[in-house]
């Protein structure tokens, strides 16, 4: 590098105006014996370099040659004829040396043979002075050239489907042009519509609001408006509605009518408050009140006819109870000592008086008897309190009958008295009346001893259960299970309802005393078990779980221990009676077939077997302390409903069943 190319690099300080900006020397001139079109490739691109980007230190503006382009960009300021003048005359020196006239090696002519030689007027014009002090550009820059295009250019005015209004005549094909791009072939007509709502295009009515309403309100009021599809201004008025009315009052609108006042309706005035009996104040009636509506001809008929079915339909319901009858089956009621057959008998060989149970039992295997004498289904079989020596049954033809358990086992009586099926029985605690519930809606109290039928108790509801309280100081209580889901309590001696116990959800199925009778136990077809307080109508306790079924048959075990309830899942369940009535999930007797049939439970007195019938007329015997199914036999033809085991025998049990019988097993 000459001596002063490195001169370029020192910065100088240029006067105190400039603040201390650096800016090069200038440039010193050529050699006297430079040739332009000799310089070598070598120095060619050494100028090249040297010349491309320079920034000199201190000046914001960046200085570029293109020297392809002869574009000059310089910095403003003082100083700057002579830098340009410098930097000129090194870029002129490189552009001659590469737009030569091919003086270079083949290879650098071949490489820049793509590029066009500079006239001689182009390339000397940047050594001549300028002749101002101004700087500018070496060429005009044209910042937006023509441009040939291939395609037609589209040059029609768009309109932007927002505009509400326009300030020329645009032509249909503007108005109506696709909204975005070209137009797509795939839509239909009804979807390349205009649309401002989705079922279409809806316009804004030229109509003032204050017209709309008043034409609203007028067809309100009185039931005609201007016909709004018509121009009222060319056509002459025309209404809609009561055409009638709008003439009648000119088509007066109602901001244009005074409406007239309507007279009030005038009471009776007294308004002495000093007044006590006759002050009316504002509770005064109206002058023209009518007390009475009377119907008129028309509607007096049909309520006469109405009235008229009521009454029928009233008479079918209120079915008066049946005539109670009895008969009596033996020779004489009473024996040589006037001793009827309620007397115990003391010469069949177990002593039917004594309250200690068997002490063991066995299973019975044979039918010794058959009582037959019912004409349908038998419903349930009660023994004899205490003594169990006479068998009360009740049955679908309507009857109720007594039989001999011990000696010829013969009917003694029949009581006839209800007009449908009686469904349950009960004795009192001394035997000498009973209870029956029928599907006659009644309840009747039989004497066991004369047949006859002392009261009868209604409720206009189908009694499921009966129950005595077994109390002795409250034998004139009873209660009953009713389809309404209540059960209800009755006073024998005054025929009243005294308590009605309604918590459940469904028919009440069964009634037991537990705890000494100071409690009793209810199922329901509420799936649920309740236990009340003697005269207390809330359930102390209540038993319901998702997995439990109906239980339409309970029975107390003879210790008083334990409760055997006949479940509608082809089970027994046992709940303990005492405390907490809970389940007992070691004791549930399976094997039997009683789904859809309450049919009845039982324990040997000596608590060591559970007896229930089935649904295929069958009785089950199952061992109490291992829930073993012990022995099945054929009992009925057809359901075999109750089973009752003799408080006194080892191993006598009686059965009933739908087949009209009633069989003594041993």
């Amino acid at each position: 590098m000459r001596e002063d190319e490195s001169q370029l690099n020192e910065p100088t300080i240029q006067g105190r105006g400039q603040r201390g900006a650096c800016l090069p020397r200038p440039a010193p001139p050529l050699a006297p014996n430079y040739n332009p079109h000799r310089a070598s490739s070598a120095s060619r691109r050494a100028a090249r370099r040297e010349c491309s980007i320079w920034r000199p230190q201190g000046i914001s503006e960046l200085v570029v040659f293109n020297l392809d382009l002869k574009l000059l960009l310089l910095p403003p300021g003082p100083g700057l004829h002579r830098l340009s003048v410098a930097v000129m005359s090194a870029a002129i020196a490189a552009l001659a040396a590469s737009y030569g006239s091919g003086s270079g090696s083949e290879s650098d002519s071949d490489s820049e043979g793509g590029r066009c030689s500079l006239p001689a007027a182009d390339s000397l014009m940047h050594l001549t002075k300028s002749s101002s002090d101004k700087p500018s550009l070496a060429v005009a820059v044209d910042s937006a050239p023509e441009v040939a295009v291939k395609e037609d250019l589209e040059t029609g005015v768009h309109l932007d489907p927002a505009i509400k209004e326009v300030q020329y005549n645009p032509t249909y094909e503007t108005m109506f042009a696709p909204e975005f791009g070209p137009e797509n072939p795939f839509r239909t007509q009804q979807m390349a519509a205009p649309r401002n709502m989705l079922s279409g295009y809806a316009e804004p009515a030229h109509i003032n609001d204050f017209m709309f309403e008043q034409q609203r309100r007028t067809f309100a009021t009185y039931g005609y408006a201007l016909d709004p599809s018509l121009d009222n201004h060319q056509v002459s008025t025309k209404y809609i509605g009561s055409v009638e009315e709008a003439e009648k009052n000119q088509g007066l609108t109602v901001f244009e009518t005074g409406q007239k006042k309507i007279e009030k309706r005038k009471k009776f005035k007294e308004n002495d408050a000093s007044n006590i009996d006759g002050f009316l104040g504002p509770w005064a009636k109206y002058v023209d009140e009518k007390d009475v509506a009377k119907p008129s001809e028309e509607e007096q008929k049909e309520l006469d006819e109405i009235t008229a079915k009521r009454q029928k339909k009233g008479k079918q319901e209120e079915e008066k109870p049946g005539e109670e009858k009895t008969i009596l089956h033996v020779k004489e009621m009473y024996d040589y000592q006037g001793r009827s057959y309620l007397h115990i008998p003391q010469d069949v060989g177990v002593n039917l008086r004594s309250t200690v149970p068997p002490e063991k039992c066995y299973l019975p295997k044979k039918q010794i008897h058959v009582w037959s004498g019912h004409t349908k289904g038998v419903s349930a079989v009660r023994l004899f309190p205490l003594s169990g020596h006479l068998l009360l049954s009740c049955s679908m033809d309507c009857k109720i009958k007594l039989w001999e358990v011990y000696g010829d086992r013969r009917c003694l009586r029949t009581f006839i008295g209800h007009s449908k099926a009686v469904r349950d029985i009960c004795f009192n605690t001394a035997g000498t009346q009973f209870l029956s519930a029928a599907y006659d809606r009644y309840l009747k109290l039989w004497d066991t001893e004369t047949g006859q039928c002392i009261s009868r108790f209604t409720n206009r509801k189908v009694p499921y259960c009966v129950k005595f309280n077994p109390d002795e100081d409250k034998q004139n209580l009873f209660v009953a299970g009713m389809s309404d889901k209540k059960i209800v309590q009755w006073d024998i001696r005054s025929g009243e309802i005294v308590q009605e116990y309604d918590r459940h959800l469904g028919a009440v199925n069964t009634i037991v005393f537990v705890d000494e009778n100071r409690r009793f136990v209810s199922t329901s077809d509420d799936k649920s078990l309740r236990v009340w307080e003697w005269d207390i109508p809330v359930d102390f306790k209540y038993i319901a779980e998702p997995s439990m079924h109906s239980m339409p048959a309970v029975t107390l075990s003879p210790n008083g221990k334990w409760l055997a309830c006949q479940s509608m899942d082809n089970q027994i369940l046992i709940f303990g009676a005492q405390n907490r009535f809970r389940l007992n999930k070691k004791k549930i007797f399976k094997g039997h077939m009683v789904a859809g049939y309450a049919c009845q439970v039982d324990f040997s007195p000596d608590m060591s077997y559970v007896i229930s019938g089935d649904g295929n007329g069958k009785l089950n015997i199952w061992d109490w302390k291992t829930t073993k199914l012990y022995s099945r036999f054929k009992a009925h033809d057809k359901v075999c409903i109750g089973a009752v085991w003799h408080p006194h025998e080892t191993s006598k049990v009686i059965t009933c069943g739908w087949d009209g019988l009633i069989k003594l097993w041993d």
